[in-house]
């Protein structure tokens, strides 16, 4: 079997898992309005995206009107 020879100390465990430290997600300033949004992504507050209106600020927020 294999079985370590030595007691892994505390610090080259923790060097061993530097990296998956979770990461912040990014967030852009939307262009039009202002608000903070995905890059990539349709502004949820004011439905813009590259400089245009993509989407309904209504439909964008998720509401419906009737």
């Amino acid at each position: 079997m294999a079985v370590p020879k030595k007691k892994v100390s505390p610090s080259r465990r923790g060097m061993r898992r530097s990296h998956e430290a979770l990461k912040p997600s990014a967030h852009l300033e939307c262009s039009n309005c202002g608000e903070l949004k995905r890059p990539h992504h349709i502004c949820s507050h004011c439905g813009h995206y590259d400089g245009r209106e993509v989407m309904a600020a209504d439909k964008a927020r998720g509401v419906v009107r009737v």
